[in-house]
């Protein structure tokens, strides 16, 4: 046989190197949750009188989180937040730019990485528990970032922007955003659980 034709063989073609596919694998992944929290900015929103619409971001971020983990749960938010201040129409109300950064919602949006990245962490976490506790260890783990990154970044950037007090921003403005939050929690625990119920290979490859 001609060294032409062993070339041309299927089975002599290179193999990818498993890390190559792993690293497009993760790229797919990080792209399509930062379509997904867009797809979950844009969607039709609640006026509020500050200027912070009530949208399904939150939702996005955490489920990012949840199901992605830390690091690539952190990246597609940091994704989704490159493209809008580039320019593309992709936050809340259809608005973009850096112009978004001098506006009421500066601290929400600032927070999401974080969150989303926290959500990651303690989803792992729960993971670990009985397959019985799992769901409220991921609700835990999306509620506890949110409580812990996305409100009190939130609040600085309104106390910022609108120059208000710390508690005039809590109870007048981020305390209304609560009852959503545990509604969008639960919701992202119950899709996450079952993503990773289908997916199992996204729970064990998480990182």
């Amino acid at each position: 046989m001609s060294a032409e034709n062993q070339t041309t063989r299927p089975d002599a073609l290179p193999v990818p190197a498993a890390g190559a596919h792993r690293a497009a694998t993760d790229v797919a992944l990080v792209a399509t949750f930062a379509a997904f929290v867009a797809v979950c900015a844009i969607l039709p929103s609640i006026p509020m009188p500050a200027g912070v619409p009530i949208t399904l971001q939150t939702f996005g971020v955490v489920l990012a989180g949840l199901v992605l983990g830390p690091v690539r749960g952190g990246l597609a938010v940091l994704l989704y937040l490159a493209v809008g201040f580039a320019g593309l129409p992709v936050f809340a109300e259809g608005k973009s730019g850096l112009s978004v950064l001098a506006g009421p919602s500066v601290g929400y949006l600032v927070s999401f990485p974080f969150a989303a990245a926290l959500a990651g962490w303690f989803g792992t976490l729960a993971l670990r528990l009985r397959p019985r506790l799992r769901w409220a260890g991921l609700f835990a783990a999306g509620f506890g970032a949110s409580l812990l990154v996305v409100h009190p970044l939130g609040i600085a950037g309104l106390v910022a922007r609108l120059d208000m007090t710390v508690l005039e921003a809590f109870v007048g403005v981020d305390l209304r955003y609560w009852p959503g939050d545990v509604l969008k929690n639960v919701a992202a625990a119950v899709v996450a659980l079952a993503v990773l119920r289908s997916f199992p290979d996204l729970g064990r490859t998480r990182r």
